[in-house]
């Protein structure tokens, strides 16, 4: 089969798609063809090296598709089955993937495949965001940086559904009318205001009670300056580079502030958690109240111009790649 390999980390230069032998399933584990594959931010990390993976290596943590054969002691699934993963193994650039069988879900008829692979890692994304790190209440106003991607687009719809108004940062008015149109009340460009004084005028002067950041190093101090006292900056990305050389001091200067750096794989590493999580997921995008965006399609064999358009913010909503 054909599956993406990185020997090196570096640039998309280092992403080779390569003909594989992928093995029968072992036990506990179930094959999936693939039937569309979901691009993350995260996914740049892996190759990169930003996150270490032990070379040489697939790359890849979300995919949808179909069983296709089933390991030894495997219950609860079905040759034929439509599924979905969204947090790993790594290897999802592939055409088909053995997954262990406690970390798929299925897929209801109501969601198609794009949308199923598109939806997983960012929604469970989103869900813990909203739900876990800072349970988001009716009546609130939240920060939520680049609005208009990805994650930015599923999280505007689910913290609408519950009850709260949203800012969103974006960089173009392109996306700020997308950001608009997926229940963002308020967007600022940080290409040209200041978005802690915006935040500032938007709450009365208050600040909000959290920030979710997924863009790292450059919004952080606007992160913190939108922050009431005693708020939390959920610091769950960093598209723009790492934060460093932070003063642990600034966050009692500016208001006993709070800050954490989560990551999904924490949040669902049981799998009680991941089949909780991805059922909230499964719910909220079946009953239309999340709606997905899936804006850009490449062929797997395009992977190098995906990551490149991804990096370069020439991007939104969701992207998957077709095997």
């Amino acid at each position: 089969m054909k599956a993406v390999r990185i020997d090196q980390h570096g640039g998309p230069e280092v992403l080779q798609l390569a003909d594989v032998d992928l093995a029968r399933p072992g036990a506990g584990q179930a094959r999936i063809r693939h039937k569309a594959i979901g691009l993350n931010f995260i996914d740049t990390y892996h190759r990169s090296g930003l996150y270490q993976l032990a070379l040489p290596s697939g790359i890849g943590l979300e995919a949808a598709g179909v069983v296709e054969e089933l390991g030894e002691g495997v219950t609860g699934l079905a040759v034929g089955d439509r599924v979905a993963y969204g947090a790993g193994p790594i290897g999802a650039y592939s055409e088909a993937c053995n997954v262990p069988a406690n970390r798929i879900s299925k897929v209801p008829d109501s969601i198609d495949d794009e949308t199923a692979a598109a939806m997983m890692l960012k929604g469970m994304t989103v869900r813990y965001l909203l739900k876990v790190t800072h349970a988001v209440t009716a009546g609130e106003t939240i920060l939520f940086h680049a609005a208009a991607g990805g994650v930015g687009l599923i999280a505007c719809q689910w913290a609408k559904a519950l009850g709260a108004t949203v800012i969103g940062t974006v960089g173009s008015e392109e996306k700020a009318e997308l950001a608009r149109a997926h229940g963002c009340d308020h967007t600022i460009n940080y290409q040209t205001e200041d978005v802690a004084a915006r935040v500032r005028e938007l709450t009365d002067g208050k600040g909000v009670p959290v920030v979710y950041d997924g863009v790292g190093q450059a919004t952080l101090e606007a992160s913190l300056d939108s922050l009431q006292p005693l708020g939390l900056l959920a610091s769950f990305g960093n598209s723009s580079g790492p934060v460093q050389n932070f003063d642990i001091g600034v966050l009692a200067a500016k208001g006993s502030l709070y800050i954490t750096r989560p990551t999904l794989m924490t949040y669902v590493a049981s799998d009680a958690d991941l089949q909780a999580t991805a059922a909230d997921v499964m719910e909220v995008v079946g009953s239309g109240k999340v709606k997905m965006t899936v804006n850009q399609r490449y062929p797997l064999s395009d992977v190098r111009k995906a990551h490149e358009d991804l990096e370069g913010r020439r991007t939104t909503g969701a992207t998957v790649l077709l095997p």
